[in-house]
């Protein structure tokens, strides 16, 4: 596996190693030894799948202390742009993202420590989306940040009027009316 430091220090993406013939493919996703040689010696607590179609977008979301969650992110069918935004008010980065293209061809997996609020947008219909996280879903610590939020300028790869969007996401708040970040 290849392990691709990102613009924003932490943010990491991981090109495995994919063995494919007549047959098919096969991969190591995860190895708890090769991630912990790396500097990721994280104990996953949660495995997520999701479901989407077209052109759906989840997020900004985030949690914080001590139910802050890691995320190690992957699709298995279709497409997404994934983003994270470093939401640590002392980072250098803090504001700044991050956003990457993860498909069932590349396989590429993409590592979103806590201290960043994520979310990604399906390009094809029926995209199916896993991640690991390092914490357990706490609705009561769960934060989120607008994704069409101005400050960020998020290049998303579809027009805004044809985003599909929870009215919850809709409404979250914009980073500069966050109470609750990280330090």
């Amino acid at each position: 596996m290849q392990f691709q430091k990102q613009k924003i220090n932490n943010l990491i993406l991981i090109v495995p190693d994919v063995h494919g013939d007549d047959r098919g493919f096969f991969m190591e996703s995860y190895k708890k030894s090769v991630y912990a040689d790396n500097g990721m010696d994280f104990d996953f607590v949660q495995d997520n799948h999701a479901k989407s179609g077209k052109n759906v977008l989840r997020g900004l979301h985030y949690q914080l202390d001590p139910m802050a969650q890691g995320k190690l992110v992957r699709v298995v069918r279709g497409a997404v742009i994934d983003v994270a935004v470093d939401v640590r008010r002392s980072s250098s980065t803090f504001g700044q993202h991050v956003a990457v293209e993860l498909t069932a061809d590349n396989k590429h997996i993409f590592w979103v420590p806590s201290g960043f609020a994520h979310a990604y947008i399906t390009l094809e219909d029926n995209t199916e989306f896993l991640y690991k996280t390092t914490n357990e879903y706490s609705p009561e610590h769960e934060r989120g940040i607008r994704f069409d939020d101005p400050d960020l300028r998020i290049q998303w790869p579809v027009d805004l009027k044809d985003i599909k969007v929870s009215e919850r996401d809709r409404n979250l708040p914009l980073l500069k009316d966050q109470k609750d970040l990280f330090k």
